[in-house]
C-alpha cells in the first residue's frame, strides 16, 4: 500500500543511509548523495507526513540573503544563489526542470540607534570581503531611493539588491525529491519510534509499526522534531519549535516601486509579494516553544504590533487589508540560532541537520551538499562547515551570527 506515491513498507531490511525527515533538507541530502559519483549505496527517506502539510518547508516565505555577520553564512548563501540561478544545469540539464531566478528586491535592514548601526557596518565589511554587493545608506539616501519610508528615527540602512530576495523554494524541493526518487532513493511513509544502538552507533531505526530497519548512517533531518529524534540516540539537542506568523496584505494605495524585504528595528519584516500585494512576518514579544502541531494564529498580534509597525514605517500603508495569513514554525536553536551539522562525536554514525532558526531554506544547497560529502567522504570537500559541528554545544562555544530574523 502507498501514501501519495510513498511506500508504507521498506523494500529492504537495511540501507546504507537512512534519512529521518523528507522535507527540504532530507530530500536535499538524498539528492546530493545521488549526485556524488563516489556514492553507489542505498538511501531510505522516512517521512511521517507525505502531505508535508505541517512541515517548515510548506510554510516558508522562501527568501535568500547574503547579509549575515559571519563570513561562512555569507559564503553559504552565495553558493545558494548560484545554485538557484543555475538550477537546471545543476540538475543535470534535465529539460523538465524549470529555469529559476531570484526576484532581487533586496533586504533593507534599518538601524535606529548607533549600536545597531555599528553592527551593520561591521557586517558590511564581512559581506564585502566575501564578494557581496551590500551597500550602506544614510537616512537621506534611503529617503531619496525609497521615498515611501518614514526615516525620522533611522541612523543607517543596509541593502543588497544582488542575489537577495524571493526564490521558488517549493520547486527546488519538488525536484530534489522527484529526482532523488528517479535515481533510486526510496521514500517511506512512516514514523520513527526508536533508534537501536550498539557499540556506540545506531544499528537500526525502529518504526512505530515495530519494524526495525538496519542502517549504516542516520541523518536527523526531522525539522522541529529534531530534538525528539536526537533523544532516541540519547543526545540532548537544543532545538525546539517556535511559532512564526505571516500575513499577505493589499494596500489601498500601493507603492509605485518594489518594496525590499524590510527588517524594521522592531523585528517586524515586510516585503513585496505580488504586483499588488505584500507580505509581513513577525512573532510575539513572548516567544515560547510550542507544540509540534500548534499552528493557531494570534489575531491580536496583527492589530497590536504588526500593522502599527508597518503603518509607522510606511505611512502610505495606513489603509491595508489582510488577504490571507498563516502560522509556521522555526526549528529554533536556543543555543546560538545557527545550524547544527555533521556527525555526533560519540554516536559517530548519527548526523545532524537541525536548528536553522529561520534561514534554513536558503542554506539547503550548501548544507545539503556538505552533509552528503560528510556521509560519502568522511569530511567536507567544498565549504568547510565544521564550525556548525555539535561539539561547539558540548564545549559551550557558540557560533555567533548577529543577523537572525
Amino acid at each position: 500500500m502507498a501514501a501519495l506515491g510513498f511506500s508504507t513498507t521498506p523494500a529492504k531490511t537495511s540501507y546504507d543511509v537512512v534519512i529521518i525527515g523528507g522535507a527540504m533538507y532530507g530530500s536535499g541530502v538524498a539528492w546530493f548523495l545521488t549526485n556524488d559519483p563516489d556514492f553507489d549505496g542505498s538511501v531510505l527517506v522516512i517521512e511521517k507526513d507525505p502531505t508535508y502539510e505541517k512541515c517548515a518547508t510548506a510554510h516558508t516565505n522562501s527568501c535568500i540573503r547574503q547579509q549575515f555577520s559571519n563570513p561562512l553564512n555569507v559564503e553559504i548563501s552565495r553558493f545558494g544563489a548560484q545554485f538557484i540561478k543555475g538550477f537546471r544545469e545543476h540538475m543535470g540539464g534535465d529539460t523538465r526542470v524549470p529555469e529559476l531566478s531570484i526576484q532581487n528586491y533586496g533586504y533593507m535592514y534599518l538601524a535606529d540607534d548607533d549600536a545597531f548601526a555599528q553592527q551593520l557596518r561591521a557586517s558590511h565589511a564581512v559581506q564585502s570581503a566575501a564578494g557581496a554587493a551590500t551597500q550602506l545608506m544614510t537616512a537621506d539616501e534611503i529617503a531619496a531611493a525609497y521615498p515611501f519610508y518614514n526615516v525620522d528615527d533611522i541612523v543607517l540602512g543596509s541593502i543588497n539588491t544582488v542575489d537577495e530576495g524571493y526564490w521558488d523554494g517549493g520547486t527546488v524541493f519538488d525536484w530534489f525529491r522527484r529526482s532523488a526518487r528517479e535515481r533510486g532513493v526510496e521514500y517511506l511513509a512512516g514514523e520513527v519510534a526508536a533508534l537501536r544502538l550498539a557499540g556506540g552507533k545506531v544499528e537500526a531505526v525502529v518504526l512505530t509499526t515495530g519494524e526495525a530497519i538496519g542502517c549504516g548512517q542516520v541523518v536527523n533531518a526531522s525539522g522541529t522534531r529534531g530534538a525528539k529524534t536526537a533523544a532516541m540516540a540519547g543526545i540532548a539537542l537544543p532545538v525546539e519549535p517556535r511559532k512564526r506568523f505571516s500575513w499577505i496584505f493589499s494596500a489601498e494605495q500601493p507603492l509605485e516601486q518594489d518594496l525590499p524585504l524590510t527588517i524594521d528595528p522592531s523585528g517586524v519584516h515586510f516585503r513585496q509579494d505580488g504586483p499588488q500585494t505584500y507580505l509581513a512576518g513577525g512573532h510575539s514579544d513572548v516567544d515560547p516553544a510550542v507544540d509540534f502541531d500548534d499552528f493557531t494564529m494570534d489575531h491580536a498580534l496583527w492589530e497590536d504590533k504588526i500593522w502599527p509597525t508597518i503603518a509607522t514605517r510606511i505611512p502610505q500603508f495606513e489603509a491595508i487589508k489582510v488577504v490571507t495569513e498563516w502560522a509556521g514554525h522555526y526549528d529554533y536553536n536556543t543555543f546560538d540560532h545557527n545550524a547544527i551539522l555533521g556527525p555526533h562525536p560519540e554516536v559517530t554514525n548519527f548526523h545532524f541537520l537541525n536548528g536553522f532558526s529561520g534561514h534554513g531554506l536558503q542554506q539547503t544547497p550548501a548544507l545539503g551538499r556538505g552533509t552528503a560529502e560528510m556521509l560519502v567522504h568522511g569530511g567536507y570537500r567544498t565549504l568547510d562547515l565544521s564550525p556548525f559541528g555539535f561539539d561547539r554545544i558540548s564545549k559551550g562555544a557558540p557560533f555567533r551570527e548577529n543577523a537572525v530574523i
